[in-house]
């Protein structure tokens, strides 16, 4: 990768805040710097705001600072993704001067509004060395369905993970109370490999999603019954008060996705109030 600010790396700051002003989600305001942005919204289905981030230099790596922040106020419903997967670069190890690349990405959905949260998957090259943090801030009744899609190495290219350092980190907190706290450290084949953590997979998601009955549970298992039995991947699905967490464990990233996207699907009628919208992007 040709990175023309190997010294001190990109700094770049992403801060996005919508909002209903009549009949219409908004956003109502942004601010950005370095090689972060956002296309204009989109309105497939008229009362929800879709958006793409864009990250043009295409990958990260060690030195790289992201941060992206969305706030939700005043009713309003979104729908934010990426173009396509964020690639996490080989670079420098720590012990010989080398930096960590940082993405992190702070929520905000007040009471009343509804967030949908789902970028693509990261893909974590060999030595990497990265810390990816997500943190979703909910208010009283806010609605959040979401994920987190992570792939260590390209094995479709026979291209593996096996040393560096990744730390993931995802929260979830409704009125400053943490419903869902969760770390993973990678550093070596070993890690993938043990049953504590990867158990053999390269790729791993976890699916979010808010005000999920029993019910909701069972229908949820329902939709992904058909790849636990013909496809090479795990599932597990839990249900935490209203706090639905699914995990997956498979072969590629467009497995896991698939998985995750027949759950959502399954769920975005009863938890979003609405019909399912596949966003646009995801069919180029």
């Amino acid at each position: 990768m040709s990175h023309p600010n190997t010294q001190l790396g990109w700094k770049a700051e992403l801060n996005l805040s919508f909002e209903k002003a009549g009949n219409k989600i908004v956003l109502a305001k942004r601010s950005q710097s370095g090689p972060l942005t956002v296309q204009r919204p989109f309105y497939p289905e008229d009362d929800v705001c879709h958006l793409y981030i864009l990250h043009p230099p295409g990958g990260v790596v060690g030195g790289d600072e992201l941060h992206i922040n969305a706030d939700l106020k005043n009713k309003a419903s979104v729908l934010i993704t990426t173009p396509g997967a964020t690639k996490f670069y080989r670079s420098k190890n720590l012990k010989d001067g080398g930096k960590l690349a940082y993405q992190i990405q702070t929520l905000k959905v007040a009471d009343g509004c509804a967030l949908e949260w789902f970028p693509q998957e990261n893909i974590f090259f060999d030595e990497t060395h990265t810390h990816l943090s997500t943190r979703v801030e909910l208010e009283k009744s806010a609605r959040f369905m979401g994920w987190e899609i992570n792939c260590y190495g390209r094995p479709a290219s026979k291209e593996l993970f096996e040393s560096g350092k990744v730390m993931t980190h995802l929260e979830i907190y409704r009125d400053g109370a943490p419903l869902l706290l969760d770390r993973l450290l990678i550093e070596d084949v070993d890690a993938l490999q043990s049953p504590a953590s990867m158990n053999g997979y390269p790729c791993f998601g976890t699916f979010i999603a808010t005000h999920v009955t029993q019910d909701l549970l069972e229908k949820a298992r329902a939709s992904v019954e058909k790849f636990t039995e013909q496809e090479q991947q795990q599932l597990g699905l839990t249900l935490m008060d209203d706090l639905l967490i699914v995990r997956c464990l498979g072969q590629h990233a467009e497995q896991v996705s698939t998985t995750l996207k027949t759950v959502w699907s399954a769920l975005r009628p009863n938890v979003m109030k609405r019909s399912i919208c596949l966003p646009r992007i995801w069919a180029t």
